[in-house]
């Protein structure tokens, strides 16, 4: 990771959240490598219950190196109980890595507890999905390359965005609502979650599962939704850890988790998302 980088943004993060409990603020980002795009134009948003920041959800944009930057692009959603984000190790360290791979990353700000619930929060990750696409041409991505990753909570929010998602409304006013809310791939990070109601597996793309086996409800769940995606025929890979816990985020902080990055990566070539693979 470049330290410099990291400093630079997560000082702006940093002081933009801790006034709002750990939810990053919707300002402008003036540095070359970062931006933000807001999900909805001002008074837009739907189910927004006010117009303050946190009523904003938007998406942080994390350029890769110019010469290294390659068609794909992935929407990271961080976790913390849907009350607030974990910027951190489950945002900036995950974009920096993606970054390595050549991949430009999105982190998702959602909307949180208490004053949304899941329904907002699912509007929201198939919105990040649309507006990736809208901004495609703008920096350079493949449409049929954009991936969503998330951690616990934003995990949870992901397979949920997938069972919602569809094709777009290609009579819709809005642009960017007659675009895909439909992730090309999906990686869960401790906490697949619940079914939807109505999810149909056979649906779902390329799913990416990990956890510890001693966070027993994320490592069970994944275990079962990996059955499940095997029983759909959906290519589907799971790696779960017999030492660990909840939280490891990017997991460089620890010897036990180091190489599951490397494994996405792996995962990623082998369905061809990153160059390198099998097509």
């Amino acid at each position: 990771m470049d330290a410099s980088r990291f400093s630079t943004l997560s000082r702006r993060l940093i002081l933009t959240g801790l006034a709002m409990s750990g939810v990053l603020l919707a300002a402008d980002l003036k540095t070359p490598n970062y931006q933000n795009i807001s999900l909805w134009e001002p008074g837009k948003v739907p189910l927004a219950t006010g117009t303050g920041p946190l009523d904003m959800p938007f998406l942080t944009v994390v350029l890769p190196p110019e010469g290294k930057r390659n068609s794909a692009s992935v929407v990271i959603a961080p976790g913390g109980s849907n009350i607030m984000l974990m910027y951190g190790a489950e945002g900036m360290d995950i974009a920096e890595k993606y970054n390595e791979w050549g991949v430009t990353a999105f982190i998702l700000t959602y909307r949180m507890s208490p004053h949304y619930g899941n329904e907002a929060r699912i509007l929201d990750g198939k919105r990040a999905i649309q507006v990736v696409r809208a901004h495609s041409a703008e920096y350079k991505i493949d449409p049929a390359k954009v991936g969503y990753i998330g951690f616990s909570a934003g995990s949870n929010m992901g397979r949920s965005v997938v069972a919602q998602s569809g094709p777009g409304d290609p009579n819709a006013p809005d642009p960017i609502d007659r675009l895909s809310s439909r992730p090309d791939y999906l990686a869960l990070v401790y906490g697949p979650g619940n079914a939807t109601k109505g999810e149909d597996l056979k649906t779902f793309p390329p799913t990416f599962l990990m956890a510890a086996e001693f966070d027993q409800g994320p490592a069970v769940g994944n275990a079962q939704l990996f059955i499940e995606l095997a029983k759909a025929k959906v290519p589907a890979e799971m790696h779960t850890y017999q030492k660990g816990h909840h939280g490891f985020g990017s997991g460089y902080a620890d010897s036990n988790f180091a190489d599951w990055m490397p494994r996405l990566e792996h995962f990623l070539r082998e369905d061809g998302f990153l160059p390198g693979g099998k097509q």
